[in-house]
């Protein structure tokens, strides 16, 4: 797989944005990007999903919760500021928006917001070392980072197969 940082000659005709489905701001970007008109289609998936590990079984699941990550559907995958800008670059009212972010005084715009909405995100998880739990499994633990355990059937409710 690619990592979207060097020159990759590649063609991109869709992108696959991994999103953290139980974060506020990340499902109401979401929303915001469904409802845009694209150029390039986009296809949101949860991150750390079942359907994402999957379709992406190189990929580091940990690591999408951590930054976003948004995959091309040749292999390409773009990680932090870099997703944003190729994002954008999908929405027909923002490409020019993510040619200017794509510059290196732009990259550090974008960069700044990325960093914004880090630490929005972080605040949301409780701070103070509490750990976070989500429904699918994945937790986050300040001082470890994010860490997936499957789904147990300690209540008795495990699926069948």
């Amino acid at each position: 797989m690619s990592t979207g940082t060097t020159a990759d000659r590649t063609p991109v005709r869709r992108l696959t944005v991994l999103y953290d489905a139980e974060c506020a701001l990340c499902g109401f970007l979401r929303d915001w990007l469904v409802r845009q008109p694209q150029l390039v289609p986009l296809e949101m998936v949860p991150a750390g999903s079942e359907e994402a590990r999957r379709r992406f079984p190189g990929l580091d699941h940990r690591a999408t919760f951590e930054e976003i990550t948004v995959v091309g559907d040749s292999g390409q995958v773009y990680r932090d500021t870099a997703a944003w800008i190729v994002t954008l670059w999908a929405l027909r009212e923002h490409r020019p928006l993510a040619h200017r972010l794509s510059t290196p005084s732009g990259a550090r715009l974008a960069k700044g917001a990325v960093l914004a909405a880090a630490k929005w995100r972080g605040a949301q998880w409780g701070g103070g070392g509490r750990v976070y739990r989500r429904n699918d499994g994945w937790a986050y633990d300040p001082s470890r980072g994010w860490m997936y355990s499957p789904p147990g059937c300690d209540s008795g409710t495990c699926p069948t197969r």
